[in-house]
């Protein structure tokens, strides 16, 4: 599967994404923490496809923000540039939920674990050894902080936390609730038709959530809301859902 990301002049960040795709280790790891998170768990998709679009996400997150005036965390502390900052971003949504390869329980820590080694090979030669360091520390630092009750300390670890949170639309939850998954949160994903985010007007970004059951509104009050807030980034947010059409019957009845 081609990772696609619209890396423009960025160089840095396209061999970065030359080699994800190329590395047989990371998309291992990454099908092995899907394999935990859907045929052991039963919990939606958190493989290379969840990894793209998050990844996608936090970029344009990024470059909107940055263009409003943000500093991301590498410029601000390690004198790096705004272009190192589109691969610290990309690198730590690609890695985010490597951990589960292990168990989704620590999954964050094991996680680092998993992404330190991983980074290096990713980034030798692109990178000197004291910028390497930087890169490597924001990327780990962003992993650390992705899940809720984790305060991010940079931009660039808040935008992960939303973005990770954002990936909320009907097919991620569309093989646990076919498997016979049916919670608050396999319906609620399956309530969420489309996640639009772009340049807004009075804040920086605008956030767009096209439901087709009232059922989705858990996602964006209990699960979404939570890491926008914790993110750092909720003065530069404006969220707005709504029920595209009629409302869709999502289940006919339970029996419990």
């Amino acid at each position: 599967m081609t990772f696609r990301i619209p890396f423009g002049r960025n160089e840095k960040l396209r061999q970065v994404v030359r080699r994800i795709d190329a590395s047989e280790k990371l998309r291992a790891y990454i099908e092995a923490a899907n394999t935990n998170a859907i045929a052991r768990l039963g919990y939606n998709d958190h493989g290379y496809v969840h990894a793209k679009i998050v990844a996608n996400l936090a970029l344009k997150m990024l470059r909107v923000l940055m263009k409003r005036g943000l500093k991301p965390g590498i410029v601000k502390d390690h004198s790096l540039l705004e272009e190192d900052a589109e691969v610290v971003v990309v690198l730590a949504s690609v890695l985010h939920d490597i951990g589960m390869a292990v168990h989704r329980t620590k999954h964050v820590e094991y996680g680092v674990a998993l992404a330190y080694p991983l980074l290096n090979e990713l980034l030798e030669g692109i990178y000197g050894e004291r910028a390497r360091a930087a890169v490597v520390s924001e990327v780990l630092h962003a992993i650390s902080s992705h899940e809720a009750g984790v305060k991010p300390l940079t931009l660039e670890a808040g935008i992960v936390t939303v973005a990770d949170a954002l990936d909320m639309a009907g097919g991620r939850a569309r093989i646990p609730f076919s498997r016979g998954k049916v919670d608050i949160h396999s319906v609620s994903a399956m309530a969420i038709a489309g996640v639009e985010v772009e340049e807004g007007e009075e804040v920086p970004l605008k956030i767009k959530i096209r439901m087709t059951n009232s059922a989705g509104i858990f996602q964006i009050d209990q699960l979404l809301k939570p890491r926008v807030v914790e993110s750092g980034l909720k003065d530069y947010l404006h969220i707005e859902a709504e029920i595209a059409g009629e409302e869709k019957r999502i289940l006919e009845r339970i029996e419990l």
